[in-house]
């Protein structure tokens, strides 16, 4: 296992390294739609790859998004970092790939941020709650403190204009179309509809492969009610990406 930081630290890296197992075994045995999450290292609990499928009905529909969340050795008291490693045109994203979202602020009092202390980091989030924050994110925008002004402002043309102005919408949807051949690379299929977006994408059990995290494995059982399914994970009514 990596060792990160030293001396008073030893009590941090052994409790965070039990709440990132676990997480983990969590999320291969309850995954959150539309993510695929593995480690970059499996030697490094601290360093997790995240793979992003864009949301059916929405602009990033058909987009193959990587990303990283890096841990702190206090994890769960402190946030993680989350970065996006494919390039990313959004109010919220600076042009390095990091996120700028409220959840992933530590719980400071800082009135200038326009954020309260509630809408920070505490130690009752995870990565589960980070990932469907940074999914709601992408598909409405937070315009009030952007990281990317210029983003910001086209964004803000195209919803006033309910859609006519479509440079926001051309930009990401050229990002999209570059993520097809890294989605081929790596033998990916990205899904396009509601149906196959909503499968749950769960590891196989302990005695079906050799390795603890991530193979592509898609269970059936979870479309019996497919409208059911596609109600609950996703909500296609939203402000944020219509297009007229």
């Amino acid at each position: 296992m990596a060792q990160h930081g030293g001396g008073g630290g030893h009590t941090h890296v052994a409790s965070s390294q039990k709440a990132l197992m676990l997480e983990m075994k969590s999320l291969q045995e309850e995954p959150v739609e539309g993510f695929k999450i593995t480690l970059v290292d499996e030697a490094d609990l601290y360093n997790w790859e995240v793979a992003i499928f864009g949301p059916p009905n929405t602009h990033y529909e058909g987009g193959y998004f990587k990303a990283r969340i890096k841990f702190p050795i206090d994890y769960p008291y402190s946030p993680p970092a989350f970065r996006f490693l494919t390039k990313m045109w959004h109010p919220n994203i600076y042009e390095n790939g990091d996120v700028c979202i409220s959840i992933l602020h530590p719980p400071v009092d800082d009135p200038q941020s326009g954020e309260l202390p509630s809408e920070r980091w505490n130690p009752t989030q995870n990565v589960r709650t980070i990932l469907l924050s940074v999914i709601s994110l992408l598909n409405e925008p937070n315009t009030f403190s952007p990281a990317n002004v210029d983003a910001s402002v086209m964004y803000r043309k195209w919803r006033e204009s309910k859609g006519k102005d479509r440079e926001y919408a051309e930009i990401i949807r050229k990002q999209v179309l570059a993520t097809k051949a890294e989605a081929e690379r790596d033998g990916v299929k990205v899904p396009t509809t509601l149906a196959e977006y909503c499968v749950r994408t769960r590891a196989p059990p302990p005695d079906e492969g050799s390795d603890l995290f991530y193979d592509d494995y898609y269970d059936d059982e979870d479309l019996e009610d497919e409208d059911e399914d596609a109600d609950c994970c996703y909500d296609d009514d939203d402000s944020g990406n219509e297009e007229s």
